[in-house]
């Protein structure tokens, strides 16, 4: 009798376990090969469901779909209640792992077996931090009857279709690449982490082979090769060279900076032609990187066969704002992607049932588009890249394999949180070590990744543009002036300086370091405003206000700026305007802060080189307290000792704070203090604990296991993947997340959470609400709620803020004194 994968919903067709479990380990095969992992990854397909081979699972899955089939939920047997993802897992580990002593035949076990058992809930810890193993518990203790039986059964099955010597034979092949795979490893010198990585990758295999092969048996789907994007990348080649042959005739072509702009394209044109590797681009501030690596990752996509170009970004603003210009350079839509939390899928057309179904299908493309990440061309976020190496679960591992054979391009990679620098440079090492993927980080201000003691393994030669120095000098468009003092301008001090210099120009940015400066300056702004003093027109930006409201006053100040007659402007703004944000000013006045933020202020004025060289002062606000925020004090002693170096001896770093020797040097002053908090910390587990080191030898951990039964854990793999998992995010959740209302669209959508919601509307309502969306500390909660400024909606799960405590200048009335630095979303 066949025993049951599947059964279709709509025609009560079944699925056998034999089919699933070869097409899976089909699938497995195929994108295991990508890294030289096909027999791993596809002896984890081929026996992930080895369990449903029992006449329990059998019972289990006809009293489910009967059950469904009369809407009586209380005939449906408990979810899960048979195990089945044991079974394979636990065939793997007795056969091959207690019956042989070679390493890599143990190794090759452990990796697979954990893939198997792990596929419904997420990678098990092999050590955890109770210094027991889950992992052997699963596949070797547990002494469950119906388990064991479960067990016994499904293998006796298992080989009335396959023979013993034919898994025999593709565990000998799987045990060959784990150790091709190490000597990888050890060719490139990388750390032991890497087989956490590899174990992931595997898992990532598994996890969309096996969602892919029951999605496609219920929607009665063929199986699909991997499309060749080949001609798209050619097509879109040409798209980019029409459109750059069209700015080269622009009436401004000649100008000095679009001729640099042009030869540093041309650069990267040639360069595209280079083996695959790390590299870094550094073109300057309104270089034009964001086409010129467009131009780089389409020409070497087409050379070396890679199968897709992603976009990683800090911020979604830049997202949006690249995606679009390239969508409408290359015209094709479709084959582009975005993957970030700021997506709206828009709620179904019912009023016209056609186009309702067509609608219907289309958003399930696009949800399974974003899930496995398969279009030639994605954008997505740092947090989400990051989350799909090391976040908890399965849908995020689902797209890993994705990110081999690729050009990846890392904009403003500066903005990789410290915490997660060993993590992420783990992350490009391996993929580029077997990915055979090409990484490129782009950014005016390199942070020297590998020069920390986790580093980067970049190419020799790896900068793409030539004579950097000789560069910045011809792309300088601005005078850095040194206005600190040890004591730091009171906001009265720094009008009165502001107000100075708009009596030689028209507008002038102000970027400080926390909310309350912010606040301070702009309400000192006011006042001289009232009495006269001062006749332009202010602008407030911070994290206090919603992504839709930055946006509108954003807006209005490019408006303001580029005014037929201009309009005189003062805008103060948080760090938030140093990024992504295609602005120019004609004065910059910048608080003391790393050198890296120093430099992206600086891109802020005189953005096209369009005026005489132009002054970025630098000051310090004495209305900061930058006690909870260590990162950006730390980077403002560093840049103040670069300066305080270049008084002493004005010839150093070539006379140029923002020369590459200046940046360089900051780096390695910064980096130097904080490098154990690039191990990403984990306090809550051990003050010396960080997930590096989970991921890695994980030896205390292992060392505890080993006092506490008396022997050393039978395993060669000892990490601890699930709890690294558990303790990681990109974006520490330290503060609330609140709805606001900032116009008529957000009052509505918030009062529609408090009406009758049906099935699948709440999770539309709440992305329509994400330009809505601030994050406040626990303290300005506390002090709003105790205003009565919060209502709680849907039992307490989702908060919004009353009209009262929200203005149309400042956004969210708190009083704060930390930036939320992290314009980075997910």
């Amino acid at each position: 009798m066949a025993y049951i994968a599947h059964i279709r919903e709509k025609d009560g067709k079944i699925q056998t376990v034999h089919e699933h479990l070869k097409e899976v380990k089909e699938g497995c095969e195929q994108l295991g090969g990508k890294i030289g992992a096909s027999h791993l990854a596809g002896l984890a397909g081929w026996l992930h469901d080895l369990g449903k081979n029992t006449t329990a699972f059998r019972n289990y899955i006809q009293l489910a779909v009967a059950a469904a089939k009369d809407e009586d939920a209380s005939k449906a047997p408990k979810r899960g209640s048979v195990d089945h993802s044991t079974a394979g897992g636990r065939l793997i580990y007795r056969r091959y792992h207690k019956k042989s002593t070679k390493q890599a035949e143990k190794m090759a076990a452990e990796w697979i077996a954990n893939c198997i058992i792990s596929h419904h809930q997420g990678l098990r810890d092999f050590i955890d931090p109770g210094k027991t193993s889950p992992f052997l518990k699963r596949v070797d203790e547990q002494k469950e009857a119906d388990i064991e039986q479960g067990y016994e059964q499904a293998n006796v099955v298992f080989f009335e279709q396959h023979t013993e010597a034919e898994l025999d034979a593709y565990f000998a092949k799987a045990a060959v690449e784990l150790e091709q795979l190490v000597a990888v490893m050890k060719k490139y010198k990388l750390p032991r982490i890497t087989c956490s990585l590899l174990i992931k990758y595997i898992f990532s295999c598994l996890i969309d082979a096996d969602r892919t092969n029951s999605r496609q048996f219920e929607e009665e789907e063929a199986a699909e090769q991997a499309e060749d994007y080949g001609p798209f990348f050619k097509r879109s080649y040409d798209a980019l060279m029409r459109k750059l042959g069209e700015m080269d005739e622009a009436e401004d072509a000649d100008h000095p900076i679009n001729r640099l702009r042009r030869e540093m394209s041309l650069q990267c044109d040639a360069f595209a032609l280079r083996p695959s590797g790390i590299y870094t681009l550094s073109i300057p501030t309104g270089g034009g990187k964001t086409l010129a690596s467009l131009r780089y990752a389409l020409k070497h996509a087409i050379e070396t066969g890679k199968q897709r170009i992603i976009y990683i970004v800090p911020y979604t603003t830049i997202i949006e704002q690249n995606a679009q210009e390239i969508r409408d350079i290359l015209q094709e839509n479709d084959m582009i992607l975005e993957h970030h939390s700021n997506v709206i899928e828009e709620p179904n057309p019912l009023e016209n049932p056609a186009e309702a179904e067509a609608y219907d299908v289309r958003r399930k493309k696009i949800k399974l588009a974003k899930d496995t990440w398969d279009r030639p061309i994605i954008f997505t976020t740092m947090v989400q890249f990051l989350n799909t190496f090391y976040a908890k679960g399965t849908r995020n591992v689902r797209r890993l394999h994705q990110l081999s054979n690729a050009v990846i391009i890392f904009d403003e990679v500066q903005s990789v949180p410290i915490k997660c620098i060993s993590l992420f440079n783990a992350a490009l090492n391996f993929l580029h070590a077997f990915g055979r993927s090409s990484l490129l980080l782009c950014t005016a201000t390199q942070p020297a990744l590998d020069g920390v003691k986790h580093r980067l393994y970049l190419k020799e030669d790896a900068e793409m543009i030539e004579n950097l120095d000789e560069v910045g000098r011809s792309f300088k468009r601005v005078e850095i002036v040194d206005r600190t003092t040890p004591s730091g301008w009171k906001a009265e001090e720094l009008a009165d300086f502001v107000l100075d210099r708009m009596d030689e120009i028209d507008s002038t940015l102000v970027i400080l370091n926390t909310k309350s400066a912010v606040r301070k300056l702009f309400a000192e702004l006011e006042e001289r405003q009232k009495s006269g003093d001062c006749d332009a027109r202010l602008f407030h930006l911070s994290t206090n206000m919603c992504a839709a409201h930055r946006k509108d006053v954003l807006k209005e100040l490019r408006e303001a700026l580029a005014a037929e007659e201009k309009e005189r402007v003062i805008c103060v703004s948080t760090q938030l305007i140093e990024a992504g944000v295609n602005i120019s000013f004609e004065c910059v006045v910048r608080s003391l802060a790393g050198l890296d933020s120093i430099a992206q202020a600086a891109g802020r004025c005189n953005r096209h080189g369009k005026d005489v060289i132009r002054n970025v002062y630098i000051m310090k606000s004495a209305d900061e307290v930058l006690t909870h925020l260590k990162e950006i004090s730390i980077g403002a002693e560093q840049t103040q000792r670069i300066l305080d170096d270049m008084k002493e001896n004005p010839k150093l770093y070539g006379g140029e704070l923002l020369s590459k020797a200046a940046m360089q040097a900051y780096f390695k002053y910064y980096f130097a203090l904080i490098k154990e908090e690039m191990l990403y910390p984990v306090p809550k587990l051990d003050t010396n604990k960080h997930i590096f080191g989970l991921l890695e030898k994980n030896s205390d951990y292992a060392e505890g296991y080993e006092r506490k039964y008396g022997k050393a854990p039978e395993l060669e793999s000892l990490s601890a993947l699930a709890t690294a998992e558990q303790y990681f995010e990109v974006i520490s959740q330290v503060a609330r997340t609140v709805l606001v209302p900032y116009n008529e669209e957000a009052r509505e959508l918030i009062l529609d959470l408090n009406g009758e919601l049906k099935a699948g509307e709440l999770g539309v309502l709440l992305r329509k609400l994400q330009p809505y969306v601030v994050n406040i500390y626990e303290h300005e909660f506390r002090k709003l709620d105790k205003n009565g400024d919060i209502q709680y909606l849907l039992h307490g799960e989702v908060l919004a803020l009353r009209e009262t405590a929200y203005s149309e200048q400042f956004g969210v009335e708190t009083d704060g004194e930390g930036e939320w630095s992290s314009a980075i979303i997910g």
